[in-house]
């Protein structure tokens, strides 16, 4: 397998995710360097043994070094970044990803990049309400789904080396999806819960209800502490599936308020028990 005698990652991006995969990639016995505009985040990083160097530019001599290069960056900015400084690469060089919305990056970085150099998308699905390489840890993806998302100019030896990164960092569970596929999944189960989370922080400015409220609440809303530039520019590259899973949610929602209203308890229990059976699918 080739990602084994590879020893060179570089990361592009140190934020969350990116400094997450640095301290599994770094204690996994790699060299990791990274790059990142934020001087205090490499700071961090290289005072915290994350990272073997760092850098707050674009060094060609690190990017040409590297065998791996992880992309952390918001997908605009990684399309950017791609177009500006693949010169660098190292011929052979495997690249990939955590950005999360496929459709619209994936194809459009495949059609730009060198021939020799191959990028592989892939999506960890683990995160926290809080952000920055202060904040990574690699211990949030043992429980966690790791999404292989390749295309037809993927190779079957990259979409397996994708698949070797997402079990040495301890992922739970491999799957492989296709951009359309992923972008459709994404839209339901993270996008929509996030716009149900801030929708309702937007329903009262009742600061009183912190002394009221239980853990029903607070896990409901806990992705309400939201990243607005970040998932903003997510939502509107995935709008489409977006706009069709809050139609359906809306459309679900309707239901039950007119079930309540209409005092056809029968119905809500039968919704009740429905949403048990379905929600016991997620259990561990």
């Amino acid at each position: 397998m080739k990602w084994i005698s590879e020893e060179s990652i570089l990361i592009v991006g140190l934020g969350l995710l990116g400094g997450s995969y640095a301290r599994a990639l770094k204690r996994l016995g790699f060299h990791v360097a990274a790059i990142d505009i934020d001087a205090d985040s490499i700071a961090f990083a290289q005072e915290n043994d994350i990272i073997d160097e760092g850098y707050t530019t674009v060094e060609p001599a690190a990017v040409s070094a590297a065998d791996v290069v992880i992309f952390g960056l918001y997908p605009t900015v990684f399309k950017q970044w791609i177009e500006s400084y693949q010169q660098h690469f190292k011929p052979g060089a495997m690249i990939t990803d955590v950005t999360g919305v496929k459709s619209c990056v994936v194809y459009d970085i495949q059609a730009i990049l060198r021939d020799d150099v191959e990028f592989i998308a892939a999506h960890p699905m683990a995160g926290k309400e809080t952000f920055g390489v202060q904040n990574s840890d690699e211990r949030m993806f043992r429980d966690a789904n790791y999404i292989v998302v390749p295309t037809e100019k993927n190779t079957p030896e990259a979409i397996e080396w994708c698949r070797s990164l997402g079990m040495i960092l301890g992922f739970n569970h491999i799957a492989v999806l296709s951009p359309e596929e992923h972008d459709q999944m994404i839209g339901f189960v993270s996008q929509l819960t996030h716009v149900i989370a801030v929708s309702l922080m937007g329903c009262s400015d009742n600061r009183d209800l912190v002394n009221y409220t239980g853990d029903s609440f607070r896990d409901l809303t806990r992705i309400a502490r939201i990243n607005d530039k970040m998932w903003s520019e997510l939502f509107m590259m995935n709008r489409e599936q977006l706009l069709a899973q809050m139609d359906r949610f809306m459309e679900v929602f309707g239901s039950f308020r007119n079930m309540l209203a209409a005092g056809d308890v029968e119905g809500m229990r039968a919704a009740m028990r429905l949403s048990t059976e379905r929600r016991a699918w997620f259990d561990k």
